[in-house]
């Protein structure tokens, strides 16, 4: 017997009309507060850490910096510095809640660079296993997610804050 898999709220995002709200999504999101409508599991003093809403895998997580700023070079010392400092987090955090086999972390500055979000930098955080890309991505343009994204935020924000409390 055939199995379907049925993920119609991703054909938006894959024919590009996915619907965006007016304005920086990641500025939207930080000003929301912390509904859990809009994924974020952690929050520091100067970057926050937020679920992708089109995720590659299970636990892609972006850190962002509250700042509205679409490159690195103009990010003062003190937010770099927790940028990385939520990466290495986000790292530990996915390690304890999904034991990934390995991560990409990336940064796309600009459109050509293939950023979705150009005018607002952020830094992606995939996990990844052996395997993890399949013939429904080759075959299909399909990622298959088996996470809702609600539960991967709560799986993922008590360990957040109590991984952030035994790493300064």
């Amino acid at each position: 017997m055939m199995s379907h898999l049925w993920t119609p709220w991703r054909m938006s995002y894959l024919r590009g009309e996915a619907s965006m709200p007016a304005g920086c999504l990641f500025c939207i999101a930080h000003q929301a507060g912390e509904s859990a409508e809009i994924h974020i599991p952690y929050r520091g003093n100067l970057c926050y850490v937020i679920l992708n809403r089109f995720p590659y895998n299970n636990g892609h997580l972006m850190v962002v910096p509250y700042v509205h700023e679409s490159t690195l070079e103009n990010l003062d010392a003190a937010t770099a510095g927790e940028l990385v400092a939520l990466i290495q987090l986000s790292l530990r955090v996915l390690r304890a809640a999904y034991n990934p086999q390995g991560f990409n972390i990336g940064l796309n500055i600009g459109e050509a660079a293939g950023a979705g979000v150009v005018g607002h930098l952020h830094m992606h955080v995939v996990p990844r296993w052996g395997g993890d890309t399949n013939y429904m991505t080759t075959v299909g343009d399909t990622r298959v997610i088996p996470e809702r994204l609600e539960d991967t935020c709560a799986l993922l924000r008590p360990l957040f804050q109590e991984l952030s409390r035994n790493h300064p």
